[in-house]
């Protein structure tokens, strides 16, 4: 089962990982409400079950509220991929440094939880396979241990060089972990996960 955006993100919130706040709406008025609440730029996302969000016109940057309500009205009710579009997540826009991939997986072949961490995040985690691998670090877990600290040292420490954003990171991907295996999930990802201007490192999508 698919689930949208906002309810990763809400799962992503109850394991402690840093998300900016967010609200949905399913009229353009509400959009226009939530933005005007936030009080700064936003991001109008659309809510459905499908990658391609961005490229399909379904991923906007709104400077104000009334910005926002026009893209909502544009968004709501489109079509991406055959889905209808019935919902927008109004968000903070944030100020991007980096953007990075972090994602975990069960990997058919071994039966293992597996991550896939790429510091050339806001693509397609396959495009980057294809066109330069070696931008990938790969971690199968052992069940019987879980994720241990050093490793997600290890798989963060591939992502930055500044130790600060190493620290925030490796405790991203442990609480990634937590999300991932509390959901019995078969693939919990971030991207992008993002450092800001202040030193922050955010997750900003969810899937």
């Amino acid at each position: 089962m698919d689930i949208h955006e906002y309810q990763a993100k809400e799962r992503f919130i109850a394991a402690g990982i840093p998300v900016p706040p967010g609200k949905v709406a399913t009229t353009a008025d509400q959009a226009e409400s939530f933005a005007t609440d936030f009080g700064c730029a936003v991001m109008v996302k659309a809510q459905v079950h499908s990658g391609g969000r961005g490229k399909a016109g379904g991923v906007k940057y709104a400077a104000d509220a009334a910005a926002a309500r026009e893209h909502a009205t544009n968004i709501l009710g489109m079509d991406i991929n055959g889905l209808t579009v019935e919902k927008v997540l109004v968000t903070p826009a944030e100020d991007i440094d980096t953007e990075a991939y972090v994602g975990v997986l069960v990997d058919r072949k071994t039966q293992a939880a597996t991550f896939m961490v790429s510091a050339e995040g806001g693509i397609d985690i396959e495009e980057v396979a294809d066109t330069n691998p070696d931008a990938i670090r790969k971690l199968a877990v052992d069940p019987r241990d879980g994720l241990l600290p050093h490793q997600a040292y290890w798989l963060a420490n591939f992502l930055y060089e500044d130790p600060g954003h190493i620290k925030q990171a490796a405790k991203v991907i442990g609480q990634l972990y937590t999300s991932f295996v509390d959901a019995g999930a078969s693939m919990a990802e971030i991207n992008p996960l993002i450092t800001t201007p202040d030193g922050a490192v955010k997750a900003i999508d969810a899937k």
